[in-house]
């Protein structure tokens, strides 16, 4: 089993000692390295890890003296609930939490595609939750209501207490049921809708009552309506604030009046201005809800995922949206997302084949080499290697993809792209055709963690040119791997990487080549610069690698943003607090 999976699934080996503070897991030994060769099958990144970073000394916390209830609602959590960057946040703010000492739970859907990958589950439970349906006979709507049962499990994914729901069997209900995430042939606006209702309803029927209810995209949006008009106006649930977190505003889960009657209460009652009812809308016979306007007016407090893309949409880039975040600006700002470090750390990472930090950076060149060799590329310490990892999609910048590669290596440079998604097609014609056996530039078009970790360790740039992002992690973890990105200058990129040669920022953080525009020679600026510091700085570039490496890019630092604005909002604070 290779990827992230393989790290909590697969039967893990005893090390030969235990790894103490600072230690790396497999120190460069080129000789100890089992060479790959291009077409061994299975292939080189399907490997089992040769040890695993067990019998490490514990991450310290600084443990709370106030510690919080917090519930996460949210469609995906990582490892095995994950499509994008939802279910890597939802994890790494789980943890970073659980760590300081804060009771955290994770409410997911029960999709099918989970079983046998939840650690430790039970069934709890079985309960009914309110349910509706609009029938129309003759021109007459007749709403009709009944109780649609559940089950409720408790389990652990990546050590987080998760309660998943879904469905009692006896119901006959093929929501949540597909062979992955968003994977099928159910209404998806149905079966987030009913799970909301879901979520809420095993809060009360098990007596919990959380500090805050932390909800994630427009699938769980409903929550902070329901919340607030069903449950704490009934005194159903009294306890908690409601936080939201938008992680791209792409999608706003628009919904008709009938379909709301999933959640067992008539749409119409949040359909107005002033709640959820979608502008655009207005006019059209049914006017419809947006669901995610509904959570930004009913939540105490909204974040989005880096302070550029907050400041993005309330100038206008969120479209209708941002009519309705520029009211309730006082409750919103960006929290810059987090790196798992218990996954992307090139200290401990145990894909790897050699392991290096800052000081001892020797692994980084091994694991270049050991790229090299595995694809077939020509075998090259002094031509840079530039990487990119991305869902092939408009979002993602796939014109600046696709002139980068043949730019990077008119420069003297490597090129490998690791991705898949809806511009699948060219290409996958282009690594059929132009590049099928070139030596510096490999198309991989498919997706595997396991070769995401090994290609991270071997770059010496990572690109990132996306249109927009409301935050990013590839460049996040790409310097935890001593890579420096290039990127395009929008919402957490402009955050995050600051130009090499930007006068106006400190040499301290400084970290990547930043190009602006959305063309060719924008792109090219940037590129070009890197691959000539790469040729005529290597002291410079080696120190450069060593101090992106150095720069905080833990869930623990966003973390204790999360935790400060989770204070805020239920007034509980620390002992030695002073506000």
């Amino acid at each position: 089993m290779a990827g992230i999976e393989a790290f909590f699934n697969q039967p893990q080996q005893k090390p030969r000692e235990p790894i103490g503070p600072g230690e790396l897991l497999s120190p460069p030994d080129e000789a100890a390295i089992k060479w790959p060769e291009p077409n061994e099958n299975p292939k080189f990144w399907e490997r089992p890890p040769i040890r695993m970073p067990e019998n490490l000394d514990p991450k310290t916390c600084e443990i709370t003296t106030k510690p919080l209830h917090v519930v996460h609602v949210t469609a995906e959590m990582a490892p095995v609930a994950k499509v994008g960057g939802l279910g890597d946040v939802v994890t790494g703010l789980a943890r970073a939490h659980l760590c300081q000492g804060h009771n955290v739970e994770v409410c997911i859907p029960y999709y099918s595609s989970l079983e046998g990958k939840v650690e430790d589950v039970q069934h709890v439970m079985d309960f009914d939750v309110p349910k509706g349906e609009q029938w129309e006979w003759d021109g007459e709507k007749e709403i009709r209501m009944s109780d649609f049962q559940w089950s409720m499990y408790s389990g652990k994914i990546g050590g987080c207490p998760i309660i998943a729901l879904r469905p009692a069997f006896r119901e006959g209900s093929n929501l949540f049921v597909g062979q992955r995430i968003y994977g099928g042939s159910y209404n998806e606006a149905e079966a987030y809708l009913s799970f909301c209702r879901a979520s809420l309803e095993c809060l009360r029927v098990t007596g919990r009552d959380p500090n805050v209810i932390h909800v994630h995209e427009w699938q769980c949006s409903a929550v902070a309506m329901l919340y607030w008009d069903v449950y704490h106006a009934q005194g159903l649930l009294n306890n908690a604030k409601v936080m939201l977190t938008i992680h791209n505003m792409d999608n706003t889960g628009e919904c008709r009046e009938e379909e709301f009657m999933a959640t067992g209460v008539p749409g119409s009652e949040f359909n107005t201005l002033e709640k959820a009812m979608d502008e655009r809308t207005i006019g059209h016979n049914p006017e419809r809800l947006c669901l995610m306007k509904g959570a930004i007016v009913y939540s105490n407090y909204v974040t989005t995922v880096s302070p550029t893309y907050a400041r993005e949409a309330l100038n206008g880039s969120a479209g209708f949206l941002g009519k309705t975040l520029m009211k309730e600006r006082t409750k919103f700002s960006g929290v810059i997302n987090g790196v798992d470090t218990e996954i992307w750390d090139a200290r401990l990472d145990n894909f790897l084949p050699a392991n290096f930090k800052p000081g001892t950076m020797e692994g980084k060149a091994l694991c270049k080499k050991y790229v090299q060799m595995g694809l077939g590329m020509n075998v090259d310490p002094h031509k840079p290697l530039v990487v990119c990892i991305s869902r092939l999609v408009p979002q993602k910048g796939i014109n600046l993809i696709e002139h980068a590669i043949p730019r990077t290596k008119e420069k003297g440079g490597q090129f490998v792209l690791l991705g898949s998604g809806h511009s699948d097609p060219p290409f996958q014609r282009l690594a059929e055709s132009v590049y099928k056996n070139d030596k510096d530039v490999k198309l991989l078009i498919f997706y595997s963690d396991a070769l995401s970790h090994l290609l991270y360790a071997a770059a010496d740039c990572v690109l990132v040119p996306s249109m927009f992002e409301p935050c990013g992690l590839t460049q996040m973890i790409a310097m935890c791997y001593g890579a420096l990105p290039i990127v395009r200058k929008t919402g957490g990129l402009a955050d995050t990487v600051h130009d090499v040669d930007d006068p106006s920022m400190s040499d301290s953080k400084k970290n990547g080549f930043v190009f602006e525009g959305a063309d060719n020679n924008s792109l090219d600026g940037a590129l070009d610069r890197a691959m000539r510091y790469y040729h005529e700085r290597k002291p410079w570039w080696k120190g450069m690698q060593e101090q992106v490496m150095d720069i905080d890019n833990s869930w623990e630092r966003a973390g204790e943003e999360y935790v400060q604005l989770y204070r805020m909002i239920t007034g509980i604070r620390e002992d030695n607090d002073h506000y």
